[in-house]
C-alpha cells in the first residue's frame, strides 16, 4: 500500500481511535528532549510505509553528504558547512576555515567584553547595536532575548532590521556615539536593508566621533571587499561570514558576536555545545530512533498526504517567545518551494506555514481557532521552563501544555457537555463542543539551557534539510526572495518603473 492509500485510510478515522489503537506510546530522545508524537495520524502500517521512503530517499545518505562537505546546495554548487562553526574538531580544509571563523569572532568579542578593545576615546563600550535583516537578525535576537538575564550589567544591547527610518531612530536613542559599538551583518554586503541603516548609523557616529570613528564598527560579511570600500579608506574590523552559511543558518557564525560581547562568556559556548551534541545524534543514531530523521518525516507526510497547510508552534518557555520567527525564516524560506534543482515541479503540498506563539499566552488569543474553528491545524508544543525557581509556575506552565494538547486531540463531545453540566441550555452547550482531531507534538525538556538552545535548533536545522530531500527540493537558495528585492529596485525613482497597472495607480496615490 502506497503512502497515499494510507493517508486516506487513517484520515477516514478519528485521531483518538488511531492513538488508542496503536496502544504504545510513540517517542524518542535526543539530547535531553523527549519528543512525543504518539497524537499523530499515523499507525505501525504508515510509519513502516514511511520508513521504506526515507530508505528510497537515502535520508542517512543526505546526512552524510551534508557532514562531509559534498555539494547539497546545487544551486549555487556549495556544501553547506553551517554544522563545522559548532564543531570542537573538523577532519578537512574548508570546516576547519568556517570552524575557526566562530573562534575569531569569540576572541574579538572577549577582547571587546573585557576592555582590552575600546571605543575610540580608549574607554570600554557601553552600547551595541546590531544591524542586520533576516537570518543575520532572527538568530541573534532570539539568543539574547532568551539568556537576557544573563546579559552582562554595564553593556546595553539593541537591534535594527527595518527599512522603515523609525527603526535605527529608536535603536540609537539616548545612546552616546562616543561610547556605542555598531555590528551590521549582511553576507553579500549588498542587502539593501542592511547598507541603508548602517550608512545612517555611519553618519551618526561620525557625528560624534570624528577621528578612529571605524572604530565603533565591526562588520560580518562575505565580501570583505564592499566592506572595505564601505569604510572608504578608515581600518574597521571585519569579521568572515563563510560562502558555506547561509543565512538562516548563520546563527552560530560570527553573526552572533554581537551576543558574545554582551552575554556571559558561557551562553554562546553552551548554545555550540548542544548543537555539537545533537550533530553527533543525527550522525549516529539509527533511522527509528533518529529525532531530525523521524521528524522530517513527519512533516512530510502531514503536509503532502494528510493535508495540513499549517502548523502551530506552541512554545511554553518564556526564553523561547522569539522562537516562532526564527523558525518561520528557517522552514519556508528553505522549504517553501515547488520546483526541484532540476527545474521540475515536485507535484502535491511541501513545507506548511508554520505560525504561532508563547504558552501560556496564545491560550487566551488563537488557541480558541485551534480548538473550535473548522480548520484543522497540526500543532507543535515545546515545553522548556526557563526556570525552576518556583515548582508552583513550573507545574502550572506544565499542567496547561499537557491539557491543550489533550484537548485539542480528544475534543468534548455534547454528551460529555451535558454530562458535566447538566444545567446549561442546549444553544450554550453545543457551543462548547470541541471536535479534537487536532494532531499534535510534544517536545519537551527540564528547563531550558543555552546547550538545550543549541542542541533544539541544531535539531530543526537537519529536520528542515532533510525534509527538503523528501520533497525533492533545495533547501540552500531562495530565489522567490531575490525577485522581491529585484522589483524593488525597479519602482524607485531611478527605476525603470512596473508595467503592472494597479503598482502604478498605488505609486500615484502614494506621491500625492
Amino acid at each position: 500500500m502506497d503512502l497515499k492509500s494510507h493517508a486516506d485510510r487513517l484520515r477516514s478515522r478519528t485521531l483518538k481511535s488511531v492513538v488508542e489503537a496503536g496502544r504504545t506510546i510513540s517517542e524518542f530522545d535526543a539530547c535531553g528532549w523527549n519528543i512525543n508524537v504518539s497524537r499523530q495520524f499515523l499507525d505501525a502500517d504508515a510509519e513502516t510505509a514511511l520508513a521504506k521512503l526515507a530508505s528510497q530517499k537515502d535520508l542517512p545518505g543526505a546526512v552524510e553528504r551534508l557532514f562531509t562537505g559534498k555539494t547539497v546546495n546545487p544551486s549555487e554548487g556549495r556544501a553547506a558547512l553551517h554544522w563545522a562553526l559548532r564543531a570542537q574538531e573538523t577532519e578537512f580544509a574548508d570546516a576547519e576555515r568556517v570552524r575557526k571563523s566562530s573562534e575569531a569572532a569569540e576572541a574579538l568579542a572577549s577582547d571587546i567584553a573585557n576592555g582590552r578593545k575600546t571605543a575610540a576615546n580608549g574607554h570600554p563600550f557601553k552600547a551595541i547595536v546590531h544591524i542586520g535583516i533576516g537570518g543575520s537578525d532572527f538568530g541573534p535576537r532570539l539568543i539574547a532575548d532568551a539568556f537576557h538575564d544573563s546579559r552582562l550589567p554595564d553593556v546595553e544591547l539593541r537591534y535594527c532590521a527595518n527599512l522603515d527610518p523609525l527603526d535605527l531612530e529608536l535603536a540609537l536613542a539616548g545612546l552616546d556615539p562616543a561610547e556605542t559599538l555598531v555590528v551590521g551583518v549582511s553576507k553579500s554586503f549588498g542587502t539593501e536593508e542592511t547598507l541603508y541603516n548602517l550608512t545612517r548609523a555611519r553618519d551618526w557616529v561620525r557625528a560624534g566621533v570624528p577621528a578612529d570613528w571605524a572604530k565603533h564598527f565591526v562588520l560580518v560579511t562575505a565580501n570583505p571587499e564592499r566592506a572595505t570600500a564601505w569604510l572608504n579608506g578608515a581600518k574597521g574590523l571585519i569579521l568572515d561570514l563563510p560562502e558555506s552559511v547561509g543565512g538562516r543558518f548563520s546563527i552560530w557564525s560570527a553573526g552572533s558576536v554581537a551576543c558574545s560581547i554582551t552575554l556571559s562568556s558561557d551562553v554562546m559556548k553552551g548554545f555550540r555545545r548542544g548543537a555539537a551534541e545533537m550533530d553527533a545524534h543525527v550522525q549516529t543514531a539509527p533511522v527509528h530512533e533518529n529525532a531530525a530523521i523521524q521528524l522530517a518525516m513527519l512533516d512530510y507526510w502531514n503536509a503532502s498526504f494528510m493535508g495540513f497547510g499549517a502548523r502551530a508552534l506552541l512554545a511554553y518557555s518564556r526564553r523561547l517567545r522569539l522562537l516562532p520567527a526564527y523558525l518561520q525564516q528557517l522552514e519556508m524560506e528553505s522549504n517553501g518551494k515547488s520546483v526541484g534543482p532540476a527545474g521540475a515541479g515536485v507535484g502535491g503540498a511541501t513545507t506548511p506555514l508554520l505560525w504561532g506563539g508563547e504558552g501560556t499566552i496564545g491560550q487566551h488569543s488563537y488557541h480558541q481557532w485551534l480548538h473550535q474553528s473548522p480548520s484543522i491545524v497540526a500543532a507543535e508544543f515545546i515545553l522548556a521552563p526557563g526556570s525552576r525557581t518556583d515548582e508552583a509556575g513550573v507545574t502550572g506552565l506544565t499542567a496547561h501544555a499537557l491539557a491543550q494538547a489533550e484537548v485539542l486531540a480528544n475534543g468534548r463531545t455534547l454528551e460529555e457537555v451535558q454530562k458535566e453540566e447538566p444545567d446549561l441550555p442546549a444553544e450554550i452547550a453545543a457551543q462548547k463542543v470541541h471536535a479534537g482531531g487536532r494532531p499534535s507534538t510534544f517536545i519537551s525538556t527540564s528547563e531550558l539551557t543555552p546547550e538545550k538552545l543549541g542542541s533544539l535548533i541544531a535539531l530543526y536545522e537537519h529536520r528542515t534539510y532533510l525534509a527538503g530531500v523528501l520533497w525533492g527540493l533545495n533547501s540552500f537558495d531562495q530565489w522567490g526572495v531575490e525577485r522581491g528585492k529585484t522589483m524593488a529596485s525597479r519602482l524607485k525613482p531611478d527605476g525603470e518603473g512596473s508595467k503592472d497597472a494597479v503598482t502604478n495607480h498605488l505609486i500615484k496615490r502614494l506621491q500625492t
